[in-house]
């Protein structure tokens, strides 16, 4: 099993670039993990946020693998504990096909992208950057990857 991460926006901060890149190579013996970075829609002045948010939604579409299993990250969405996420983790494994995960721009995800989610995941009710969110995914599939192979990685 491969697992991508589609995420609007491009250049992350180094630090988040570097976390990413340390849960990244951790993951990557249990689940490699690919970042595919989405150009955002145009926003400011005189701009419409919607049609920025259906760009971004249609170029997030077009950058799913064939036959992927799609979990949006969306507020509106089911929140995991760490314990929960491993069995989740365990049964995408069992479904024989890809995960991938993906983070909408400001606005959020275009109805269609939500329309194509086998599931939304929720990382709790606070507002967070949408670089740190690639962090915090990197780091959460790699402490349920660490949980279900016994390793010390969870201490909880």
């Amino acid at each position: 099993m491969k697992a991508k991460l589609i995420a609007v926006g491009e250049r992350a901060p180094a630090w988040v670039a570097q976390g990413f890149a340390e849960y990244q190579k951790r993951l990557s013996h249990w689940l490699p993990f690919e970042l595919v970075e989405i150009e955002p829609g145009l926003r400011g002045k005189g701009r419409d946020a919607a049609r920025a948010m259906q760009d971004e939604g249609g170029r997030v579409l077009a950058a799913l693998p064939k036959n992927a299993y799609v979990v949006a990250l969306d507020g509106r969405g089911k929140p995991h504990s760490s314990e929960q996420l491993a069995q989740r983790l365990e049964h995408w494994r069992g479904l024989g096909r890809d995960p991938a995960f993906l983070i909408g721009g400001p606005e959020g995800h275009a109805p269609e992208v939500l329309a194509r989610a086998d599931e939304t995941w929720s990382l709790g009710p606070l507002t967070l950057p949408h670089m740190l969110v690639r962090l915090l995914v990197a780091e959460q599939l790699y402490r349920a990857a660490a949980l279900l192979a016994n390793h010390p990685y969870h201490r909880a």
